[in-house]
């Protein structure tokens, strides 16, 4: 089961990958930086818990247990990505990484994270067949 719920959260990344691209390329040149980022987060939100859906069923958690362990699993997959791989590999100073947490300049993309930790036991209980 961890090792599908890795391989979904790769897809996942994939769909954040893409996201940033058209955030940079789209949004933010026709919408302005603020609303570009708050339009791009909403977005993925929606795209982490799309891929959720879909992904789940083949991830197969047993328990809402194991479906709060994906969640959890995920979260600190892209925290790690975010952080280590945004400041070693892409070399993107510290500042600008935690820059995205200051929701006075309208960066919500804590919701991003939310969402992420929260998509695999809600999609579990909304899959669930009702009695």
């Amino acid at each position: 089961m961890l090792v599908r719920a890795a391989l979904a959260w790769l897809a996942i990344l994939v769909l954040a990958i893409l996201n940033g691209a058209l955030r940079q390329a789209l949004l933010i040149p026709r919408l302005g930086e603020r609303v570009g980022y708050i339009v791009s987060t909403v977005l993925l939100s929606t795209l982490v818990v799309g891929a959720t859906w879909i992904l789940l069923p083949w991830i197969r958690p047993p328990t809402a247990r194991d479906a709060w362990l994906i969640g959890c699993l995920w979260l600190a997959l892209t925290l790690a990505f975010e952080f280590l791989g945004g400041h070693y590999l892409f070399k993107t100073p510290w500042d600008r990484l935690l820059a995205d947490y200051n929701v006075a300049q309208g960066r919500i993309w804590v919701l991003v994270l939310v969402t992420t930790l929260l998509a695999p036991i809600l999609v579990q209980a909304l899959r669930r067949p009702i009695l």
